[in-house]
């Protein structure tokens, strides 16, 4: 049995539950990212940005880096084009195989709802990974922290979320290849780095997965990635596609708000379709 709208699980936790804080939030910290990483106007715009890669922990922590990333989208042509958004994101409490659909209507921020994209009948035939899961959803942050942002810089536009669990990057990107539509969709790939190192080690780790991204090398671990079964699919379909990556801003939990004795890492990606 489905559920007709999937309910915010961690406003208030890992974002503002009130719609104006949350929305004043989010716009302070795009603002703020402007000053650390303006785009150069000498620069080509990114028209053909189709993938962005960010964290998903409580804003206090990556909220910075995630803005960075988000920054890029909205000052874009992706503001203007697109009505809809493939969510990529890890599972953390419900293990599962497969990238599981959370089989709703709609899902809730403290901004309003988004409507869900179901997954096509004949997509689910040839693609059998594509599962259903309301519990792998229920209380999963890695998809939710980002539906706000979204709704902040894209305003309406329709989300299909998918939750991936244990899968190859082979399985991954025949997904995206099927389900990430034209011009009208972005991608949103939600990962964070690593987890739990002293400050120092986890720069350095971190510094090597970034490569591995920019590189678009889909083997990246999980102890290095929460996110590396969604990411490995979504670099894997990159480097098939020719996407440019582009570094946009990293740092952990160390620079923002948390011990630099045990911190977990953050960086925002964009890749750009080949010109």
């Amino acid at each position: 049995m489905g559920i007709d709208v999937r309910e915010p699980a961690v406003a208030g936790l890992f974002y503002p539950a009130d719609p104006v804080e949350l929305a004043g939030t989010i716009d302070e910290m795009i603002v703020a990212a402007a000053d650390r990483v303006p785009i150069d106007r000498h620069e080509e715009v990114p028209e053909r940005l189709k993938v962005l890669l960010a964290p998903h922990a409580g804003y206090v922590y990556s909220g910075p880096t995630a803005a960075a990333g988000y920054l890029r989208v909205a000052d874009s042509a992706v503001t203007k084009r697109v009505e809809r958004v493939v969510l990529l994101g890890p599972v953390h409490r419900v293990p599962i195989r497969g990238l599981a659909h959370p089989g709703c209507r709609a899902f809730r921020t403290p901004l309003g709802e988004v409507p869900v994209e179901p997954v096509p009948d004949d997509v689910r035939a040839a693609l059998p990974q594509v599962i259903d899961s309301v519990a792998a959803h229920a209380q999963e942050h890695s998809l939710e922290v980002h539906v706000p942002f979204l709704q902040q810089v894209l305003g309406d536009f329709t989300l299909l979320p998918l939750a991936v669990g244990a899968t190859t990057p082979q399985q991954v990107a025949d997904v995206l290849d099927v389900l990430e539509g034209g011009d009208d969709t972005l991608v949103v790939d939600s990962t964070d780095l690593s987890h739990y190192l002293p400050y120092d080690e986890a720069r350095r780790v971190d510094a090597e997965t970034i490569e591995q991204i920019l590189d678009h090398d889909d083997t990246i671990p999980t102890e290095r990635a929460c996110g590396a079964h969604p990411t490995n699919g979504m670099l894997l379909q990159a480097r098939r596609r020719g996407r440019r990556p582009r570094l946009i801003e990293a740092c952990n939990s160390g620079d923002t708000a948390g011990d630099k004795s045990r911190v977990v890492g953050y960086t925002s990606v964009t890749f750009e379709e080949p010109g």
